[in-house]
């Protein structure tokens, strides 16, 4: 098992130290791990033990992120480690979010092979994903540093629980993000993932209207616990007055798993529901995943309403957008989109260095 120093801590008392890169801010007793399970304190100093580690490698297409907006059409390199800071009962990624450094087969790298892989691979951006990325933010730092040196963009894939204090060093180098944002009641958060909703909102409202990063949200709709149309309308309403209109919302179909398993799959009905609440508080751009719907999938134009992304699932079927405008009325679309109309070629699927 590898070590390295971690940052975002302080000491105190009896060897103890004080973690507070998430808003957990655990305090660890001398040999003990953070809610995370990766970060741990060895004689009073506190250590990253997934620092430079992956679970394996991937040039996925930027859509299965996911994000619409963001170099629509390209591949992504897509990596992740292992743990996480919630403890979501319905996790949909456990067998990586749940496991601590020494359960699974973990490949060693270095921010040159992660960014070599990216150009090797023809991916113009790297995802931190997979399990939760904040955990690792050494790592994630030193990577995203040398990949917008060498012209590449950076993506996070998060839950969004991290601590004002961290998140400048954090996401210094972080040119897009998906959020899940996993409900909107504190009841959600806390019985449900076993954290609070007001650190999530304030991630997302210093990203949007402070750091300047691209965000898309993701909310995952579980049948009878975060899927009301007056939490729709509430989470919709507070997006678009607080975040603003152009912020894509991804509303996602959950499947049972981990230890919810009581619970059916969501049924499209909700989700084309969801959709509709969300264009109605005024979102102009909603889609809907885990499903097979290209009409939910797509991107509309907000001034002319025609189609300029086509989509079916992870796949681009045509793109009517020249840079960020529409072809049709030259409408501005909002996102950061790649210089050429045409979609490049999509992920190839798993890759090792």
């Amino acid at each position: 098992m590898k070590e390295h120093t971690a940052r975002w801590w302080k000491p105190a008392d009896d060897r103890t130290v004080h973690c507070f890169l998430c808003p957990h801010r655990c305090a660890i007793a001398d040999g003990g791990f953070g809610i995370c399970h990766v970060r741990q304190n060895r004689g009073g100093r506190l250590v990253s033990l997934v620092y430079g580690t992956a679970t394996g490698f991937a040039a996925d297409p930027v859509e299965k992120k996911p994000l619409a907006h963001f170099l629509p059409g390209t591949a992504i390199l897509s990596f992740g480690t292992v743990g996480c800071n919630l403890r979501c009962v319905f996790c949909q990624n456990w067998t990586s979010s749940r496991a601590k450094a020494d359960d699974i087969p973990l490949v060693d790298v270095t921010p040159d092979q992660v960014v070599a892989l990216a150009r090797k691979h023809g991916c113009p951006s790297i995802a931190y994903t997979y399990n939760e990325p904040i955990i690792s933010a050494e790592f994630v730092v030193e990577v995203s540093r040398l990949a917008r040196r060498e012209g590449l963009k950076n993506v996070l894939v998060t839950n969004g629980y991290v601590t004002p204090e961290a998140r400048p060093d954090v996401m210094e180098c972080i040119d897009g993000a998906n959020v899940d944002l996993k409900g909107f009641t504190e009841r959600f958060y806390a019985d449900l993932t076993g954290s609070h909703l007001e650190p999530v909102k304030d991630t997302l409202r210093w990203m949007v209207r402070e750091a300047g990063v691209w965000v898309e949200i993701t909310t995952l709709l579980i049948p009878g616990e975060n899927d009301s149309p007056g939490e729709i309308a509430a989470s919709t309403e507070w997006i678009a007055t607080t975040l603003g209109a152009d912020v894509p919302v991804h509303f996602t179909a959950f499947h049972p798993d981990y230890r919810l398993l009581s619970r059916p799959p969501t049924p499209p009905a909700t989700l084309a529901q969801a959709r509709a609440i969300a264009m109605q508080k005024g979102l102009r751009y909603v889609f809907v995943g885990n499903v097979m719907d290209e009409d939910s999938q797509s991107t509309y134009c907000p001034g002319c309403g025609k189609v300029v992304i086509r989509r079916n699932w992870h796949e681009i079927r045509s793109c009517e957008l020249d840079g960020n405008r529409c072809r049709a009325c030259g409408a501005t679309i909002a996102g950061v989109f790649p210089g050429a109309s045409a979609p490049a070629a999509p992920g190839r699927g798993p890759i090792l260095p």
